[in-house]
């Protein structure tokens, strides 16, 4: 079993099943998050008894860094997993501090038809101690201290719910890494059951919906989901979200060149999301050979961004930093494996 899967209460209660006291987890949690072992053995405050005993239960593994691709302010990560499986993170070094966006899934079976990562279907969930690991593994590779978490990397992170709910607070624990939940971000592109059990978590993790289309029907041909769940329950179910949390929403729209980048778009999307405690991330695609999408042009993304703000729409466009790496979800575990 991977000790980086355990919560503090998990191990607590661990250690009260074997007759030793609970306070043992934070020992425990402090040697694994605070001093980043990555062995048992290491843990000197800890009785060898016991040491034999977690070593008999648990392990203490690391994803395995197979490649990087270093660009200006970005580093991409392939890592590959205990079973041969390879999912991907990205670092992101901004003025506020060092947000990486992780993989919650090998592969994804959204099946949006933009995504690299919808064209190779999903392998496995994540356990959230893989998903933890990718974490640590950048920071020992790197150097550097990660401040910020996006759920946004392989994976749809509401098809793997129960995982992504333990990861969340073993990050944002005190004894764990401590990240605050206002620096984690979780995206879906509108799991509405899902949504509906995370509004009642009443977490203050940021929650973020890949939208992409202002109408059912634009939105159908590229994201399967909407043949699921439209729309109308989607906005529906996300106003529900922001009345019980107060927190506000981001709506993630990758503009594709004539396809969803049109002033009529634009208009759509503001009345759309018009009254809501919302933004919209305009995000500049990143093409693949694999898919048949292109990026819309400069000219266009601010002319689309121009509409949203007169219409008084909170917009922003995301900094670009994927055109300097593989950076689109799953284009460099795809590289990657088409060269072995």
């Amino acid at each position: 079993m991977d000790i980086y899967s355990q919560s503090l209460q998990d191990l607590e209660n661990y250690f009260l099943d074997i007759g030793e006291k609970k306070f043992k987890a934070v020992q425990v949690y402090d040697w694994l998050y605070r001093k980043k072992v990555t062995s048992f053995e290491e843990m000197s405050n800890i009785k060898k008894t016991i040491i034999e005993k977690l070593k008999q239960d648990f392990k203490i593994t690391l994803p395995s860094i197979v490649k990087v691709q270093n660009g200006k302010e970005v580093n991409k990560y392939l890592f590959e997993l205990s079973d041969k499986e390879r999912v991907e993170a990205v670092l992101m070094l901004h003025d506020y501090g060092n947000s990486l966006c992780l993989s919650t899934e090998v592969g994804c079976n959204m099946g949006c038809a933009f995504c690299e990562s919808g064209r190779r279907k999903k392998v496995r969930n994540l356990e959230a101690g893989e998903m933890v690991g990718q974490i640590l593994a950048v920071m020992q590779s790197s150097g550097l201290k990660v401040t910020h978490v996006v759920l946004m990397g392989i994976g749809e992170p509401f098809d793997n719910y129960d995982n992504v709910l333990k990861f969340i607070k073993i990050i944002n624990s005190d004894y764990g890494l401590a990240l605050g939940a206002r620096h984690i971000t979780v995206s879906t592109c509108g799991i509405i059951p899902k949504i509906k059990e995370f509004t009642k978590e009443k977490l203050q993790v940021n929650l973020a919906i890949s939208l992409h289309a202002p109408n059912d029907n634009l939105r159908s041909k590229i994201m399967k989901i909407n043949k699921v769940y439209n729309i109308n329950e989607l906005i529906k179910v996300v106003k529900d979200y922001i009345k019980v949390t107060n927190r506000r929403v981001t709506f993630e729209y990758v503009l594709l060149k004539d396809v969803n980048d049109s002033e009529k778009c634009a208009h759509e999307l503001a009345n759309l999301l018009r009254g809501m405690n919302c933004y919209v991330n305009l995000i500049p695609y990143n093409a693949t050979s694999h898919l048949e999408f292109k990026r819309a042009d400069k000219k266009t993304i601010l002319k689309f961004y121009d509409i949203l703000k007169k219409e008084k729409i909170g917009v922003t466009i995301r900094r670009e930093f994927g055109t300097e790496v593989s950076a689109a979800c799953g284009q460099l575990r795809s590289s990657y494996e088409e060269e072995l």
